[in-house]
Protein backbone atom coordinates (compact mmCIF):
# COMPACT_ATOMS: atom_id res chain seq x y z
CA UNK A 1 0.00 0.00 0.00
CA UNK A 2 1.36 3.42 -0.99
CA UNK A 3 1.46 5.90 1.94
CA UNK A 4 -0.43 9.13 1.57
CA UNK A 5 1.72 12.18 0.91
CA UNK A 6 2.29 14.58 3.83
CA UNK A 7 0.01 17.64 3.73
CA UNK A 8 1.51 20.90 2.64
CA UNK A 9 1.60 23.99 4.82
CA UNK A 10 -1.23 25.51 2.82
CA UNK A 11 -3.36 22.38 3.28
CA UNK A 12 -2.69 22.42 7.10
CA UNK A 13 -3.71 26.07 7.38
CA UNK A 14 -6.91 25.36 5.46
CA UNK A 15 -7.67 22.43 7.83
CA UNK A 16 -7.17 24.60 10.92
CA UNK A 17 -9.45 27.31 9.53
CA UNK A 18 -12.21 24.78 8.88
CA UNK A 19 -11.75 23.46 12.46
CA UNK A 20 -12.27 26.96 13.86
CA UNK A 21 -8.64 27.80 14.65
CA UNK A 22 -8.31 31.35 13.40
CA UNK A 23 -5.53 32.83 15.59
CA UNK A 24 -2.18 31.91 17.18
CA UNK A 25 -1.58 32.05 20.96
CA UNK A 26 2.01 33.17 20.66
CA UNK A 27 4.54 34.39 18.19
CA UNK A 28 6.98 31.56 18.92
CA UNK A 29 6.19 27.82 18.98
CA UNK A 30 6.34 26.09 22.38
CA UNK A 31 7.81 22.64 22.98
CA UNK A 32 5.71 21.29 25.82
CA UNK A 33 7.77 18.11 26.11
CA UNK A 34 11.00 19.73 27.21
CA UNK A 35 11.96 19.68 30.92
CA UNK A 36 11.15 22.74 32.96
CA UNK A 37 13.93 24.78 34.46
CA UNK A 38 14.49 24.01 38.15
CA UNK A 39 12.79 26.33 40.62
CA UNK A 40 15.39 28.40 42.47
CA UNK A 41 15.81 27.49 46.15
CA UNK A 42 14.27 29.89 48.65
CA UNK A 43 16.53 32.37 50.28
CA UNK A 44 18.05 31.36 53.59
CA UNK A 45 16.09 32.67 56.60
CA UNK A 46 17.44 35.64 58.40
CA UNK A 47 19.22 34.73 61.64
CA UNK A 48 17.26 35.39 64.81
CA UNK A 49 18.33 38.21 66.99
CA UNK A 50 20.47 37.16 69.91
CA UNK A 51 18.61 36.74 73.20
CA UNK A 52 19.04 39.40 75.78
CA UNK A 53 21.11 37.79 78.55
CA UNK A 54 19.38 40.03 81.10
CA UNK A 55 15.91 38.82 80.10
CA UNK A 56 14.92 35.22 81.02
CA UNK A 57 13.67 33.05 78.13
CA UNK A 58 9.88 32.51 77.89
CA UNK A 59 8.60 29.45 79.79
CA UNK A 60 8.08 26.27 77.80
CA UNK A 61 4.38 25.31 77.88
CA UNK A 62 3.53 21.62 78.39
CA UNK A 63 2.36 19.78 75.29
CA UNK A 64 0.00 17.47 77.20
CA UNK A 65 -3.45 18.39 78.52
CA UNK A 66 -3.83 19.33 82.16
CA UNK A 67 -5.85 16.17 82.82
CA UNK A 68 -2.70 14.12 82.14
CA UNK A 69 -0.31 16.23 84.22
CA UNK A 70 -0.40 14.39 87.52
CA UNK A 71 1.93 13.06 90.13
CA UNK A 72 3.47 9.64 89.52
CA UNK A 73 1.02 6.90 90.63
CA UNK A 74 3.15 5.55 93.50
CA UNK A 75 3.79 9.04 94.82
CA UNK A 76 0.10 9.95 94.45
CA UNK A 77 -1.00 6.86 96.40
CA UNK A 78 1.47 7.60 99.19
CA UNK A 79 0.38 11.25 99.25
CA UNK A 80 -3.28 10.23 99.44
CA UNK A 81 -2.61 7.89 102.37
CA UNK A 82 -0.72 10.54 104.30
CA UNK A 83 -3.31 13.24 103.61
CA UNK A 84 -6.37 11.10 104.38
CA UNK A 85 -4.86 9.95 107.66
CA UNK A 86 -4.54 13.55 108.80
CA UNK A 87 -8.17 14.59 108.14
CA UNK A 88 -9.85 14.92 111.57
CA UNK A 89 -13.43 15.40 110.29
CA UNK A 90 -15.55 14.70 107.23
CA UNK A 91 -15.55 18.39 106.34
CA UNK A 92 -11.76 18.47 106.52
CA UNK A 93 -11.64 15.40 104.31
CA UNK A 94 -13.90 17.10 101.75
CA UNK A 95 -11.71 20.19 101.73
CA UNK A 96 -8.64 18.01 101.30
CA UNK A 97 -10.15 16.33 98.24
CA UNK A 98 -10.98 19.74 96.77
CA UNK A 99 -7.27 20.62 96.74
CA UNK A 100 -5.83 17.15 96.03
CA UNK A 101 -4.20 17.00 92.57
CA UNK A 102 -2.90 13.44 92.59
CA UNK A 103 -5.79 11.99 90.56
CA UNK A 104 -6.29 13.02 86.91
CA UNK A 105 -10.05 12.43 87.16
CA UNK A 106 -10.35 15.66 89.13
CA UNK A 107 -9.40 17.69 86.05
CA UNK A 108 -12.00 16.10 83.76
CA UNK A 109 -14.93 16.04 86.20
CA UNK A 110 -17.35 18.92 86.72
CA UNK A 111 -17.74 18.58 90.49
CA UNK A 112 -16.42 16.64 93.44
CA UNK A 113 -19.02 14.06 94.47
CA UNK A 114 -18.24 13.57 98.12
CA UNK A 115 -21.30 12.13 99.89
CA UNK A 116 -24.97 12.50 100.74
CA UNK A 117 -27.11 11.65 103.72
CA UNK A 118 -26.55 11.68 107.46
CA UNK A 119 -22.91 11.58 108.67
CA UNK A 120 -24.15 9.98 111.90
CA UNK A 121 -26.12 7.24 110.15
CA UNK A 122 -25.82 3.66 111.33
CA UNK A 123 -25.67 2.28 107.78
CA UNK A 124 -23.36 3.41 104.96
CA UNK A 125 -23.73 2.55 101.27
CA UNK A 126 -20.68 2.77 98.97
CA UNK A 127 -20.77 2.54 95.18
CA UNK A 128 -18.00 2.72 92.60
CA UNK A 129 -17.97 6.17 90.92
CA UNK A 130 -20.30 9.04 89.97
CA UNK A 131 -22.14 9.14 86.65
CA UNK A 132 -23.30 12.01 84.48
CA UNK A 133 -26.18 13.11 86.74
CA UNK A 134 -24.01 12.89 89.84
CA UNK A 135 -21.27 14.92 88.16
CA UNK A 136 -23.80 17.69 87.45
CA UNK A 137 -25.45 17.67 90.89
CA UNK A 138 -22.33 16.99 92.96
CA UNK A 139 -24.20 14.27 94.90
CA UNK A 140 -24.00 10.47 94.67
CA UNK A 141 -26.86 8.39 93.30
CA UNK A 142 -29.21 11.07 91.96
CA UNK A 143 -30.06 9.56 88.56
CA UNK A 144 -32.17 6.51 87.76
CA UNK A 145 -29.96 4.25 89.86
CA UNK A 146 -30.25 6.76 92.69
CA UNK A 147 -34.05 6.57 92.64
CA UNK A 148 -33.83 2.80 92.82
CA UNK A 149 -31.38 3.05 95.74
CA UNK A 150 -33.89 5.28 97.52
CA UNK A 151 -36.50 2.55 97.14
CA UNK A 152 -34.01 -0.05 98.39
CA UNK A 153 -33.30 2.06 101.48
CA UNK A 154 -37.03 2.62 102.00
CA UNK A 155 -37.55 -1.16 101.92
CA UNK A 156 -35.69 -1.41 105.26
CA UNK A 157 -37.57 1.52 106.76
CA UNK A 158 -34.95 4.21 106.13
CA UNK A 159 -34.37 7.19 103.86
CA UNK A 160 -31.41 9.42 103.00
CA UNK A 161 -31.73 11.30 106.25
CA UNK A 162 -30.97 8.04 108.07
CA UNK A 163 -28.29 6.64 105.75
CA UNK A 164 -24.92 7.79 104.44
CA UNK A 165 -24.04 7.36 100.75
CA UNK A 166 -20.66 7.71 99.03
CA UNK A 167 -18.45 6.25 96.27
CA UNK A 168 -14.96 4.80 96.16
CA UNK A 169 -14.11 7.30 93.38
CA UNK A 170 -15.31 10.87 94.12
CA UNK A 171 -14.92 12.14 90.52
CA UNK A 172 -16.71 10.98 87.40
CA UNK A 173 -14.46 9.11 84.93
CA UNK A 174 -14.75 10.56 81.39
CA UNK A 175 -17.61 8.96 79.49
CA UNK A 176 -18.50 6.87 82.54
CA UNK A 177 -15.62 4.55 81.75
CA UNK A 178 -14.38 2.06 84.33
CA UNK A 179 -11.81 3.61 86.70
CA UNK A 180 -8.31 2.26 86.25
CA UNK A 181 -6.69 0.25 89.07
CA UNK A 182 -4.31 3.15 89.70
CA UNK A 183 -7.19 5.64 90.01
CA UNK A 184 -8.92 3.30 92.46
CA UNK A 185 -5.78 2.89 94.56
CA UNK A 186 -5.23 6.65 94.68
CA UNK A 187 -8.80 7.31 95.86
CA UNK A 188 -9.03 4.30 98.20
CA UNK A 189 -7.43 5.98 101.27
CA UNK A 190 -10.04 8.74 101.15
CA UNK A 191 -13.08 6.45 101.18
CA UNK A 192 -11.44 4.31 103.86
CA UNK A 193 -10.98 7.40 106.04
CA UNK A 194 -14.54 8.43 105.22
CA UNK A 195 -15.86 5.09 106.50
CA UNK A 196 -13.74 5.43 109.62
CA UNK A 197 -15.10 8.92 110.35
CA UNK A 198 -18.76 7.97 109.73
CA UNK A 199 -18.24 4.81 111.81
CA UNK A 200 -21.49 3.03 110.83
CA UNK A 201 -22.77 -0.19 112.35
CA UNK A 202 -23.26 -1.72 108.89
CA UNK A 203 -21.29 -1.10 105.67
CA UNK A 204 -22.99 -2.02 102.37
CA UNK A 205 -20.86 -2.22 99.23
CA UNK A 206 -22.85 -1.79 96.01
CA UNK A 207 -21.57 -3.77 93.06
CA UNK A 208 -18.42 -5.67 92.25
CA UNK A 209 -15.82 -2.84 91.99
CA UNK A 210 -16.55 -1.28 95.39
CA UNK A 211 -16.79 -4.72 96.98
CA UNK A 212 -13.40 -5.81 95.66
CA UNK A 213 -11.77 -2.48 96.54
CA UNK A 214 -13.07 -2.25 100.12
CA UNK A 215 -13.46 -5.87 101.17
CA UNK A 216 -10.24 -7.11 99.59
CA UNK A 217 -11.77 -9.94 97.58
CA UNK A 218 -11.11 -11.13 94.04
CA UNK A 219 -14.40 -12.97 93.68
CA UNK A 220 -17.33 -11.65 91.67
CA UNK A 221 -20.46 -10.13 93.13
CA UNK A 222 -22.46 -13.33 92.56
CA UNK A 223 -20.26 -15.11 95.11
CA UNK A 224 -19.75 -12.26 97.55
CA UNK A 225 -23.27 -10.82 97.81
CA UNK A 226 -25.32 -11.64 100.88
CA UNK A 227 -22.30 -12.80 102.93
CA UNK A 228 -21.27 -10.98 106.09
CA UNK A 229 -17.60 -10.11 106.53
CA UNK A 230 -15.66 -7.99 108.99
CA UNK A 231 -14.36 -4.62 107.84
CA UNK A 232 -11.51 -3.35 110.01
CA UNK A 233 -11.10 0.44 110.13
CA UNK A 234 -8.06 0.21 112.36
CA UNK A 235 -10.02 1.40 115.37
CA UNK A 236 -13.14 -0.73 115.07
CA UNK A 237 -14.54 -3.76 113.23
CA UNK A 238 -17.70 -3.07 111.22
CA UNK A 239 -20.06 -5.67 109.80
CA UNK A 240 -20.03 -5.44 106.00
CA UNK A 241 -22.14 -7.00 103.28
CA UNK A 242 -22.19 -6.73 99.49
CA UNK A 243 -25.20 -6.51 97.21
CA UNK A 244 -25.96 -5.61 93.60
CA UNK A 245 -25.46 -2.08 92.34
CA UNK A 246 -28.77 -0.33 91.49
CA UNK A 247 -27.52 0.36 87.94
CA UNK A 248 -27.03 -3.38 87.46
CA UNK A 249 -30.53 -4.08 88.75
CA UNK A 250 -31.94 -1.65 86.18
CA UNK A 251 -30.30 -3.73 83.45
CA UNK A 252 -31.06 -7.09 85.10
CA UNK A 253 -34.27 -6.74 87.15
CA UNK A 254 -34.41 -10.51 87.73
CA UNK A 255 -31.79 -10.06 90.48
CA UNK A 256 -34.01 -7.77 92.54
CA UNK A 257 -35.25 -10.79 94.49
CA UNK A 258 -31.71 -11.58 95.66
CA UNK A 259 -31.23 -7.94 96.56
CA UNK A 260 -34.40 -8.04 98.66
CA UNK A 261 -32.91 -10.92 100.65
CA UNK A 262 -29.75 -8.87 101.21
CA UNK A 263 -31.81 -5.89 102.38
CA UNK A 264 -33.70 -8.06 104.87
CA UNK A 265 -30.36 -9.26 106.26
CA UNK A 266 -29.23 -5.62 106.60
CA UNK A 267 -32.42 -4.72 108.45
CA UNK A 268 -31.90 -7.61 110.88
CA UNK A 269 -28.30 -6.60 111.51
CA UNK A 270 -29.32 -3.00 112.25
CA UNK A 271 -32.03 -4.21 114.63
CA UNK A 272 -29.57 -6.46 116.44
CA UNK A 273 -27.00 -3.66 116.75
CA UNK A 274 -29.67 -1.44 118.32
CA UNK A 275 -30.39 -3.86 121.15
Amino acid sequence: MTPEPAPTLQQLLAFYLEAGVDCALGDEPINRLEELEPVPAPAAPRPLAALNPLRPPPPVMPSVPRSEITVAPDAAIASARDAARMAPTLEALRELLQTFDGCALKHTATKLVFADGNPEARVMFVGEAPGRDEDIEGLPFVGRSGKLLDRMIAAIGLDRSKAYIANVIPWRPPGNRTPTPQETQICLPFIQRQIELVNPDVLVTLGNPSTQALLGTREGIMRTRGKWVDYDTGTRTIRAIATFHPAYLLRSPSYKKMTWLDLRAIAKALAAANM
